[in-house]
């Protein structure tokens, strides 16, 4: 079943209503495109499920989400998830989760596809691990992250992320532009950036 992401008024009309990432609002709705609706007064969440209810019985999908942008916008809203081929998952999993501190996605199916994999939280985005035969050469790559094609997290703080690097004796580079990042690579040698966010 398809739930497009639809705009409602939920609330009187001399009530104003906005459109506000759920990233911004303690209430927790995933199903409806990553965005909740809220206006003066409580958020009326039985409204927003029967009206997506019958949207998504009234209009099969067709594979285009509802926009008020212009024809050729597609609608991206952001990334959803990074794919990351490892060797072994085992190994990769004591990367990402020891080291880094992501944490299993539970929600996700690991078990339905045709390969072993694990999702991973970040934020409101995700990594999804794949135990699957690497394309790329393990050899030969730049040294600097930053010159090869990479995945980058939003930290808060690089200089802990050194630290803990430091103590486990993972090599890395810094940003060469004197930003606040660090680079390094995963035990497959996927390069990855934290780039610091205040």
């Amino acid at each position: 079943m398809a739930i497009r992401c639809i705009s409602i008024p939920l609330s009187p009309p001399d009530q104003a209503y906005q459109r506000i990432p759920i990233s911004r609002c303690k209430a927790s709705f995933p199903t409806m495109n990553r965005y909740w609706f809220a206006g003066k007064g409580k958020i009326r969440r039985n409204q927003l499920l029967l009206q997506a209810k019958l949207s998504a019985e009234h209009e099969p999908f067709s594979g285009e989400a509802a926009s008020t942008a212009s024809a050729e916008d597609v609608g991206i809203l952001s990334i959803h998830h990074v794919g990351i081929l490892c060797k072994n998952l085992e190994k990769s999993l004591d990367f990402y989760q020891n080291l880094l501190g992501l944490k299993i996605n539970e929600a996700r199916p690991h078990d339905k596809l045709p390969y072993r994999g694990a999702w991973l939280s970040v934020g409101d985005e995700m990594v999804h691990l794949m135990e699957l035969p690497n394309p790329d050469p393990l050899t030969g790559r730049p040294e600097h992250g930053g010159r090869d094609r990479h995945s980058c997290f939003a930290i808060r703080n690089v200089s802990k992320l050194k630290e803990r690097f430091d103590k486990a004796g993972i090599k890395y580079t810094l940003s060469r532009s004197g930003r606040p990042a660090i680079f390094t690579r995963d035990p497959d040698g996927n390069a990855l950036e934290f780039a610091q966010i205040d």
